[in-house]
Order: C-alpha cells, then sequence, then structure tokens
C-alpha cells in the first residue's frame, strides 16, 4: 500500500457517473469534500458527517458506500456514481426521481440524493421489493419532512416501471 504524506496534495483520478475526472487532495480529505468542494459534484450531501443519516450515499465501484465515511484518495481509479448519475440527460430525470416527484417524496430534499442512491442500488439487485423490504432500507436514511410514506410508495411505483423497462430492454435485443 502507498504511503501518503499527510502535508501533500495526490493526484485522483476516476470515473464520476461515467466521465474520466481527477482532482488533487490532501490524505485526509472526506469524498464529500471532494466531490463538492473540487469536482463541483454538489448533489451529495454532508449531513451527519459520522455515516448515519445516510444524506452523502454514492456507490463506488457498484457498491453502496458513505461519502461521509470515505477518503477521497480511496476513490483513486474507481467508478464513482453520484445522484447527478440517476438522470438519463440534463434536461430529463431518471424513473425514479419522476416517480419521487410524481408522489411528492420530497419536501426540503436533504436526504432525497442519498435516499435516492440507495434506492437505485437496490432496485438493480431486487427488482420486486416488498413494502417491508423497502422500509428496512430506508432504516439506514434519516428524512425529518416526509414520514417516509411517500418515499415507500414511489420506491415500489418505480420498482414496478423499473421492471417494465428492463422487460422491454431485454425483448428489444
Amino acid at each position: 500500500m502507498t504511503r501518503l504524506q499527510s502535508g501533500e496534495r495526490h493526484r485522483i483520478r476516476f470515473k464520476l457517473n461515467g466521465a474520466a475526472v481527477h482532482g488533487e487532495a490532501e490524505p485526509r480529505m472526506l469524498l464529500t469534500d471532494f466531490l463538492r468542494q473540487q469536482i463541483g459534484a454538489t448533489g451529495t450531501h454532508v449531513g451527519c458527517e459520522h455515516g448515519v443519516c445516510g444524506a452523502c450515499t454514492v456507490t463506488v465501484d457498484g457498491m453502496i458506500a458513505r461519502a461521509c465515511l470515505t477518503l477521497a484518495v480511496q476513490i483513486d481509479g474507481s467508478d464513482v456514481r453520484t445522484v447527478e448519475g440517476l438522470a438519463p440527460a440534463p434536461d430529463r430525470l431518471g424513473i425514479l426521481q419522476e416517480a419521487f416527484k410524481r408522489h411528492h417524496a420530497l419536501q426540503c430534499g436533504f436526504c432525497t440524493a442519498g435516499i435516492l442512491m440507495s434506492l437505485d442500488h437496490y432496485l438493480r439487485e431486487r427488482p420486486n421489493p416488498t413494502e417491508a423490504e423497502i422500509r428496512d432500507l430506508l432504516s439506514g436514511h434519516l428524512c425529518r419532512c416526509t414520514g417516509y410514506t411517500p418515499i415507500v410508495h414511489a420506491a415500489l411505483d418505480a420498482a414496478g416501471l423499473l421492471a417494465n423497462h428492463h422487460h422491454a430492454e431485454k425483448t428489444d435485443v
């Protein structure tokens, strides 16, 4: 393992939402700060800074990660996905995002990015979740505005739409 000097900035190269990016960070810089301050990906929110609230959830190499518990230098060479990567185009929302909009599953929006990232990852792995499974997943996120019910409804709605979307993609091939 490479030993990094604490006072030096280190070059980090990785893919962010499919695009090659790079920046520099000191070894102690958190991924949340790096994404927001160095890269300009401000969709990842900084909440508790202890990995409890889930606002900073991203995926790193296809696995869920709390960006407030991940050092920026750890993602060198990785594939990172943030909430900005959920939309198919800058002027269009993704299926899960549209479901949140339809079901009024957000109010202040602070927790939304992390919840969307967790749900996106989960629904890729489990395309037909139960309400109980969605509620269990959401137990890793703190939301003080919605009471979770609209989020659960949006997640179940999106799961059905995503399953139909994936089925249509398979039959088109």
